[in-house]
Formats: structure tokens, C-alpha cells, sequence
């Protein structure tokens, strides 16, 4: 289980406190999407998470465990974490980086045993990066080191995934193969997934919960269903330039004069 009791997150600094009261818990097969606008708190709260950055009050355990306290070597045995930036070596080739996940796992030589050999061959199966694994990481497109940076964390084995904003540079069939497969991933694995994005249309139709950042402090959570009908995900994301709406599940481009017509949208879009 991972438990966020009373979980505030931030800086201690003049930006202060972002979420503040943060009560929730996932389960072991949880697919769950974190949503909201830029700067409601979407990565500061999955670095909090992760243990990348100390909360300002509350704890996050997983299995019963502080994750902040976790040695470093423990936390990475459980807990995979995918976020915007990337830092490797230029010269590591795919293969190298993907392998580097099993290091918690190594003795101090570093030999991969033949269970981390099976856990990487999995990963790159899985997520399709098989005929880039002799390339260099650097000089893979923006899509394809996504792709191995999911490889890598799947192939960690972890009991809880932290994955920020990593579809961002896939296309649109990528997208659904890539959610959809983390997806099956947390059932199959039974592990926790928590992916943050923007792509809103997707995370509401694949996620089995979605946290819901509104960008004022606040947040909801529920079902992609139960979010939608009761307008927590319009309160979160209308502007006056569009609309979301629950019956038709999608937003709706707005312009003065139709609003003023109609009270709805002229054009919709996906």
C-alpha cells in the first residue's frame, strides 16, 4: 500500500506550501492518473512522493515504510521514478541505461544474474525498444528515450512507479499503447502506477482513479466517471476560451458571441 497521511508539499522558501492535507491511499494494481494545469502541484507532489524532495508536514509510506527514510538502495529496489528531465552519460548505449536499473539488485561487481537479465528482456519486450538497444541514448528522438526510460523503470521491478509527465513526446498512437500497457503493467505486476499528464481525454478513459489538482490548494478524487459528473474537472480546467463538458465527455472551444447565443461551445475538439 502506498499511505499519504496528512501529506502537505512545497518549498520551504517563498513559494511555501503547494498541497497541504493530503489524505489518500493506492493499492497494489492501481492505475492512477495525477491531473492538473501547470503549476497546480503535479510534479512537486510525485517528487515528494518518490523521496526526491522532504514534505513540509505529513509522511508518504509505502508498505508501512517511510519512504523518506528508505536507504537509497531500498528505495530504489521499490520505487521507479520516470521524470521530465534526464540526465545519462552520452555514451551509454540504450542497453546500458536500461540495465543500470537492475544495479540495486547487483552484488557490489555488478554482474547481472540471470533473474535481472529476465526482468530486462521483459522491459524491453514490452515496450517495443528492441531495435535501438545498440544505438547511443543521446541520439535517440525525444520519443524513443521516453520509451527507454519507461523500459528502464519496468525493468527496476518496483512496487510503486512515479512516471511525470512521460508521454509528453509521444504521438498519439504511442500515447494509448504506452498508457494502456502500464495500465495492464499494475494489474498484471501488481503494482502502484502513478503517472501525472496532460493528456487529459486518455487518463480520464484508462485510469482507474484520478487525483485531481485544481491549482488553487485544493484537489478531488474519484473515479474518471465521478470527477466528470460532478464538474470537478471543469472547476479544474475551463477558461473562457473552452469548456468541458460532462455529457459529451470532451471540451468544447468557446467564443463570446456563441456563448452568448447558445451558452455552449461553437466547435469541440478531443
Amino acid at each position: 500500500m502506498l499511505d499519504l497521511k496528512s501529506l502537505a508539499v512545497g518549498y520551504r522558501n517563498t513559494r511555501g506550501v503547494v498541497l497541504s492535507g493530503i489524505d489518500l491511499s493506492a493499492a497494489p494494481g492501481d492505475f492512477i492518473c495525477i491531473l492538473g494545469r501547470n503549476g497546480s502541484g503535479k510534479s512537486t507532489l510525485m517528487r515528494t512522493i518518490a523521496g526526491l524532495q522532504p514534505s513540509l508536514n505529513g509522511i508518504a509510506t509505502l508498505d508501512g515504510e517511510d519512504i523518506a527514510s528508505m536507504r537509497p538502495a531500498t528505495r530504489a529496489r521499490r520505487i521507479a521514478v520516470v521524470l521530465t528531465e534526464r540526465q545519462f552519460n552520452p555514451g551509454l548505449r540504450v542497453e546500458d541505461v536500461i540495465a543500470l536499473a537492475r544495479q540495486p539488485f547487483t552484488g557490489w561487481q555488478g554482474g547481472l544474474a540471470d533473474t535481472d537479465r529476465a526482468a530486462i528482456g521483459d522491459a524491453v519486450a514490452i515496450t517495443g525498444v528492441e531495435p535501438f538497444l545498440r544505438r547511443f541514448f543521446s541520439d535517440l528522438s525525444d520519443g524513443e528515450r521516453q520509451r527507454v526510460m519507461i523500459a528502464r523503470a519496468l525493468a527496476q521491478t518496483p512496487h510503486l512507479m512515479v512516471l511525470d509527465e512521460i508521454t509528453a513526446f509521444l504521438d498519439l498512437p504511442s500515447r494509448v499503447e504506452i498508457m494502456a500497457l502500464l495500465r495492464a503493467q499494475a494489474r498484471e505486476k501488481r503494482q502502484i502506477v502513478l503517472l501525472s499528464s496532460h493528456d487529459l481525454d486518455l487518463s480520464l478513459q484508462l485510469s482507474d482513479s484520478v487525483w485531481l489538482l485544481d491549482g488553487a490548494g485544493g484537489f478531488s478524487v474519484g473515479t474518471p466517471d465521478v470527477l466528470s459528473g460532478s464538474g470537478a474537472v471543469g472547476r479544474a480546467f475551463d477558461t473562457d476560451g473552452i469548456r468541458y463538458s460532462a455529457s459529451l465527455g470532451r471540451f468544447e472551444i468557446t467564443t463570446s458571441e456563441d456563448v452568448g447565443r447558445s451558452g455552449r461551445a461553437g466547435w469541440a475538439f478531443r
